[in-house]
């Protein structure tokens, strides 16, 4: 389904049939690389270079062989890249994708210098901090649901609230915000067992559920943003490949106009854009 190809990572094709064993013991680059290969990664090298990086002596087979039964690298060495900057991402903490760079950077340009934005469901934090290095006179807050995740982006210098969508901010901020951006769960529910065996498995439900259609959250996201947002201010929100025309009429039902689709570094549809009207 179109619908899951932003929540695949780029760099991991899939996870090998075979067996590879317990990998124990110190492990050359050579056959770190081989061992990534077998298992599907598609950037091999590249991440056998990290691994070896945060591997201290005899635990390299071990961190291997997390990565080759699908654990996601981020869990692994901690940490990711994002627009540039390096996000700490916890074991448990849903993983930022390559994909969602588009939504985070046109945001940035959104954001004014002084301005206040809001990252909902913000998961390890990612797209708030390239709103903060981007415009660091403005007011960046974000919000998720999971304690994981809230701890994981409090750690990553991210003003973390607590709680569902707009409901744990301040009352004060109603009607005020000039950019809210979002990567809410979207894969419907009965679409989860498709998502590639390293997300289904490891990467936490909550943040990819999306419920019966995908839009359960997007649908109440979009209705709560327009007392949120103020006139002429922004909303952001990454979707999947086939939920971007129905998001579209949300938005526009919602009290937001000017919907342009959001498009990755491939070309394909990765979500919305809209100015409160």
């Amino acid at each position: 389904m179109a619908i899951l190809t932003a929540l695949v990572p780029k760099r991991v094709d899939r996870r090998a049939e075979g067996h590879h064993g317990d990998m124990a013991g110190t492990l050359d680059r050579g056959a770190v690389v081989a061992a990534l290969r077998d298992a599907g990664c598609v950037a091999a090298e590249e991440e056998a270079d990290e691994l070896l990086a945060v591997a201290s002596g005899d635990d390299v087979g071990a961190l291997v062989s997390r990565r080759v039964h699908g654990e996601p690298l981020a869990w692994i060495t901690g940490r990711s890249r994002f627009c540039g900057l390096t996000v700490h991402v916890d074991r448990g903490v849903y993983v930022p994708r390559w994909q969602t760079q588009v939504l985070a950077e046109t945001a940035a340009v959104l954001l004014p210098v002084s301005g206040t934005a809001i990252d909902l469901c913000t998961g390890s934090g990612a797209i708030a901090m390239v709103l903060h290095a981007a415009r660091q006179l403005a007011t960046v807050l974000a919000t998720e649901i999971d304690p994981a995740a809230v701890a994981c982006a409090r750690r990553n210098g991210v003003d973390t609230y607590q709680g569902d969508l707009f409901g744990p901010l301040p009352q004060s901020l109603r009607g005020t915000i000039d950019v809210v951006t979002g990567v809410v769960p979207y894969v419907p529910s009965d679409a989860m067992h498709l998502l590639p065996r390293d997300v289904a498995e490891f990467e936490p439900r909550a943040a990819l559920d999306g419920g019966g259609d995908g839009l359960t959250v997007l649908r109440r996201a979009i209705s709560d943003a327009g007392a949120w947002v103020r006139e002429g201010g922004w909303i952001a929100l990454e979707s999947g490949v086939d939920q971007v025309d129905e998001a579209s009429v949300l938005l526009m039902a919602g009290g937001f106009g000017g919907v342009v689709e959001l498009r990755d570094d491939d070309g394909d549809r990765r979500g919305v854009l809209a100015q409160r009207v």
